[in-house]
């Protein structure tokens, strides 16, 4: 017995399988175009009840890389967490 390896779509082609899907194709003819079988699609498409979910945003509030780098050095240089957001956090964030 044969196994196809399992197959990990990338959010552009997540698009354009939702775009097609919109456009009524069928899980067949979407499935031909990836190589794939329509199996694999309705994996994809049915996570959500075939509708296509909202585009993901980070919110205000999360940390950025920058911000996560300067308290990982904070904590690397022994000091404490008060210290740290006194000297690297950014001033607008409100309590």
């Amino acid at each position: 017995m044969t196994y196809r390896t399992r197959i990990y779509y990338s959010s552009k082609q997540k698009n354009e399988m939702w775009d097609r899907w919109q456009r009524g194709e069928s899980l067949k003819s979407i499935g031909r175009a990836f190589n794939r079988g329509s199996s694999s699609i309705y994996g994809v498409l049915s996570r959500t009840g075939g509708i296509r979910p909202p585009e993901r945003k980070r919110s205000r509030l999360a940390l950025s890389l920058s911000e996560r780098e300067e308290i990982s050095r904070g904590i690397a240089s022994d000091l404490s967490l008060r210290t740290i957001a006194l000297l690297h956090l950014p001033r607008s964030v409100e309590k």
